[in-house]
């Protein structure tokens, strides 16, 4: 991404991020249609989980950011060592944060169910979603490091894979679980929870054999995982406000969904079905996002700063341009997009007025997605954090609560939130973007005097 017409080298690294997203979001469609198949109460529980279970796993999202920022600048520079420490350092990181957050989801987990506003057989359905979600936490975690350490080196098509193996064998065994087709036993919800359990163990330890192997830009050495404070230190420091920025977003979802859940099961589901049907777009958006942090780190660390901005913005303009065609479409057809997933007639009346109010302003949710990639690419995971926790918990969660509570819209007035908060904090990312202030990226790029053999971890920013 550092020399060459910028152009063909973003599309070139952004379509198997999108293709892999897009498989990704093909198994959590999966989910969903399978899961439909049961009731109405079942796709009501998937609904709410979904974002709970991400509550968790969204603390991930601040370790993959720091480790793209630390592994694509180093890359720039021609540090290959100290990016290959970097890896190992992730690595041990995401495992020891994984392990720790499954224990506390899984002694908090009925209370939790219960705050977000389950009851009854949603919350039976809910709970036996949740478990097998928990456990798989620690792999999931590594499932995203290796996606990121990879991407982070300019290799896009392994990650891609990674994904495609996790989805592929997750969409296979939906129906077979949750079902009971052939010997398995029918276990509803709970067996689409263990599908993705099964999935994430298998590519965990596929990407840690691709990572041994060190054939794919990056290489994971043994001696590598022995901590080491100071570049531990940094991958915190510097995934810390992604971490925020994924805690704020999963927080402010689960808030939402329980907005929604008063409204009763019918809205819950509606919801469920079209945020999975908006989540469609928003993988277009995060992989040219998760491309444009590569080109934007990859630049910062050759000292090419005016090129990464062109990347940042070229990445942002055809993003925006894509999804206004998608939304149109979904505009003119939303009555055959819900009902892939459920044929009880209300829930798709509901998704229908959902997707009309949504579906024409998608563009600015994606173009923001593309511009916290590139500050994140930068290492400014605080201006990509506080960017999230404008758009959740200032423009969308309060103006939902004013709307469909206290001016009474009713259900409408959290749709109509949705769009206003995309507007508003597109316009503002933007406009911070512009100022040019995430120009000094956060890692040393001088040559080299050391053994090149020896971790530089001191060459982290803040430590020169």
């Amino acid at each position: 991404m550092t020399t060459g017409a910028i152009t063909p080298k973003l599309f070139a690294l952004s379509w198997p991020l999108v293709l892999g997203n897009l498989v990704q979001t093909a198994y959590n469609l999966a989910d969903m249609f399978w899961v439909g198949r049961v009731n109405a109460e079942a796709v009501a529980a998937v609904s709410l989980m979904f974002p709970t279970s991400w509550m968790f796993v969204s603390v991930a999202m601040g370790i993959t950011a720091a480790s793209v920022a630390l592994v694509s600048q180093y890359v720039g520079a021609g540090k290959q060592r100290e990016a290959d420490h970097a890896v190992g350092q992730t690595v041990l990181l995401t495992v020891g944060m994984g392990l720790a957050l499954a224990a506390v989801g899984f002694l908090v987990r009925e209370p939790l169910v219960s705050l977000v506003g389950a009851r009854g057989l949603v919350y039976d359905y809910s709970l036996a979603y949740l478990e097998p979600i928990l456990l798989a936490i620690p792999f999931t975690f590594l499932f995203f490091a290796f996606r990121a350490v990879l991407r982070a080196a300019g290799d896009v098509r392994t990650a891609m894979w990674l994904v495609v193996i996790s989805a592929g064998v997750n969409v296979v065994l939906d129906p077979i679980l949750i079902l009971g087709w052939g010997p398995a036993p029918e276990l509803g919800v709970q067996g689409a929870g263990i599908a993705t359990l099964i999935s994430r163990i298998l590519v965990a330890l596929v990407g840690l054999g691709v990572l041994l192997h060190g054939g794919w830009g990056v290489k994971l050495r043994v001696p590598d995982l022995a901590p080491d404070r100071e570049v531990l230190t940094d991958l915190v420091r510097i995934g810390a406000p992604g971490s925020g920025d994924g805690l704020a977003r999963s927080f402010a979802a689960v808030f939402f969904a329980a907005l929604v859940a008063r409204f009763g099961p019918i809205a819950t589901a509606a919801y469920g079905i079209g945020i999975r049907l908006m989540s469609v777009s928003w993988t277009v958006s995060g992989a040219v996002g998760q491309a444009t942090a590569t080109g934007v780190g990859q630049n910062l660390g050759a000292k090419t700063p005016e090129r990464a901005e062109e990347v940042a913005w070229k990445a942002t303009g055809a993003t925006m341009a894509f999804l206004f065609a998608a939304g149109a479409l979904v505009f003119v057809f939303p009555a055959a997009a819900v009902g892939v997933f459920i044929d009880e007639q209300a829930v798709i009346d509901e998704g229908v007025t959902l997707l009309r109010i949504v579906s024409p302003f998608w563009a600015f949710m994606g173009g923001l997605m593309v511009v916290q990639g590139a500050f994140r690419g930068a290492g400014q995971t605080t201006q990509a954090m506080v960017l999230s926790l404008a758009s959740r918990w200032v423009f969308r969660v309060p103006v939902a609560w004013l709307l469909a509570y206290y001016l009474s819209w009713g259900v409408d007035g959290l749709w109509w939130a949705l769009v206003f908060s995309g507007i508003v904090t597109f316009v503002i990312g933007a406009a911070w973007f512009n100022r040019g202030h995430w120009r000094e990226g956060v890692v040393d790029t001088e040559p080299d005097v050391d053994d090149p053999e020896m971790p530089d971890s001191a060459a982290v920013a803040g430590e020169d």
